[in-house]
């Protein structure tokens, strides 16, 4: 999911708090200053002009002031302007071609660090891959008897597990067999478990590409 702001994609990104502020042309360089920086605060812009000018202003008119952090992370502090909870897992899926080859992964937010990987898998889609990659660390979390926020950026893929159900439309074909295997064992540990770890939307327009990103686009 690319960052769009006014319907048009990034390019550029302002580090109001990281390891060196400035202006980058590249998520990838924003993100090495942010990633693992507490308190990290920035945002992406269409054009190098406006993020100039961002970043010689005073960041809360882009972010809003800052609070103390939630004791219980929710939606809304996803999409407040803050920051995401470093202690976390992030997922995400990449598909070439809808559907296509896709492969789906979960690493740790704060590092980067690679949890799990599932793929490549052919005939498939993305939103799969995102509910695959959601109900991976679900269980995992449950079966290591861990719990911490996870942050997906698929609205969904969050849907589909609240509803445990996946409502795809990808019709069955000798290709994807072990695909549909895989969502009808997920659906099934859906219903068959309860959790209490907090799903988050990754606000990808102020915090750029969720770390889980493979880098495709």
């Amino acid at each position: 999911m690319k960052i769009k702001i006014a319907g048009k994609r990034n390019k550029y990104y302002v580090v109001w708090k990281g390891v060196k502020p400035g202006v980058y042309d590249s998520w990838k360089a924003c993100q090495e200053q942010v990633k693992g920086f507490e308190g990290a605060r920035f945002m992406g812009f269409p054009n190098e002009e406006q993020a100039k000018l961002a970043f010689r202003s005073d960041m809360n008119q882009y972010l809003g002031k800052k609070k103390s952090p939630a004791v219980q992370p929710n939606d809304k502090m996803a999409s407040s302007g803050k920051g995401p909870v470093w202690d976390s897992i992030s997922v995400d899926a990449a598909c070439s071609g809808n559907p296509g080859v896709m492969e789906y992964q979960g690493v740790y937010t704060k590092t980067g660090k690679r949890i799990f990987h599932g793929g490549p898998y052919p005939d498939a889609t993305n939103n799969i891959g995102e509910f695959l990659a959601l109900v991976h660390v679900l269980a995992l979390l449950k079966k290591e008897n861990k719990n911490m926020p996870v942050y997906s950026d698929s609205k969904t893929a969050i849907a589909w597990v609240r509803r445990k159900q996946a409502k795809t439309k990808l019709q069955p074909t000798p290709k994807n067999k072990k695909v549909f295997e895989l969502i009808a064992r997920a659906e099934t540990w859906l219903k068959n478990n309860s959790w209490n770890t907090p799903i988050l939307k990754w606000d990808t327009e102020h915090w750029g590409e969720i770390p889980a990103d493979f880098g495709r686009k």
